[in-house]
């Protein structure tokens, strides 16, 4: 029952992100004023059908030479749900989140996979995607860098976005390269793999993901365990799709918050809370 309620509030949350659903047919851009504003999840600027921008895309643009306010503005926002919320805005807010649970509910065999060392690559990918090509990859004539997150790898991006764009307009398709059939791939590969593992994306690659795990130990809204209630079942554990130990780590940086754990719970130890 709670996970339903969840995948409507995960529905919902999309809606509000991404409004303009005839866009998707149309192809158009909404370049309104709402665009100075951020998503707090991975909702791509050039969704047809997106009001709001996309913290990542925006912070390479900082990183590949625009203003410095967009840094202060985009950094402070991303802290500030990372400081509140943590991985929550994973579970709950992010379009991409709820395109791999939705995939994740096709009746299959299922791996459940703990990505002992693979769970490290979304931390260097933020470091090299989104820093370091930016302000080290330059063009020679205008100085500025590449969002290289968003032209190589987003997979959100390529759904989201560049898939109603090309389909919705002719002289786009035109244009269609090697580099979107990379990018389609990419898209393609862990689209597939969302059906057997459960949110591979998210814990391999995404640099929002990332930026909110560092946080999720400190985030305001958090998971706790009660141990007086307790009684050591573990239903919990095999719950969680991600492999945690929800008793011992609760908040643990992979945790994206999907409350599969306090649902399994049958003395009700686990659930969310506000820090004092």
């Amino acid at each position: 029952m709670r996970q339903g309620r969840r995948l409507l509030a995960q529905i919902g949350f999309f809606v509000l992100q991404n409004p303009l659903l005839k866009n998707l047919v149309n192809g158009r851009i909404y370049q309104g004023d709402l665009k100075r504003i951020c998503s707090p999840g991975l909702n791509c600027y050039s969704c047809p059908a997106a009001v709001l921008s996309c913290p990542i895309g925006a912070l390479q643009l900082f990183f590949a030479g625009a203003r410095h306010s967009i840094s202060l503005y985009v950094s402070g926002f991303l802290l500030t749900c990372g400081v509140v919320f943590g991985r929550f805005i994973c579970g709950y807010v992010c379009p991409m989140g709820l395109l791999q649970d939705l995939l994740y509910r096709i009746k299959t065999s299922k791996l459940i996979v703990r990505l002992r060392f693979l769970r490290y690559a979304k931390y260097a990918i933020l470091a090299l995607f989104i820093v370091i090509l930016p302000i080290v990859m330059t063009h020679e004539l205008s100085g500025l860098g590449q969002p290289w997150f968003c032209k190589y790898i987003c997979p959100s991006g390529t759904v989201f976005a560049a898939m109603p764009l090309v389909t919705a307009n002719g002289f786009l398709r035109q244009f269609i390269g090697a580099q979107f059939v990379l990018k389609l791939a990419v898209a393609a590969g862990f689209l597939i793999s969302a059906v057997f593992i459960y949110r591979l994306f998210c814990r391999v690659l995404c640099p929002l993901g990332a930026i909110y795990a560092l946080l999720n130990k400190i985030s305001i809204l958090h998971m706790r365990c009660d141990f007086e209630k307790c009684i050591s079942c573990g239903h919990c554990k095999q719950a969680c799709h991600i492999m945690i130990e929800p008793t011992s780590e609760p908040n643990s940086p992979e945790c994206v918050r999907c409350g599969n754990c306090a649902n399994a719970c049958p003395s009700k130890a686990l659930s969310y809370t506000i820090s004092r």
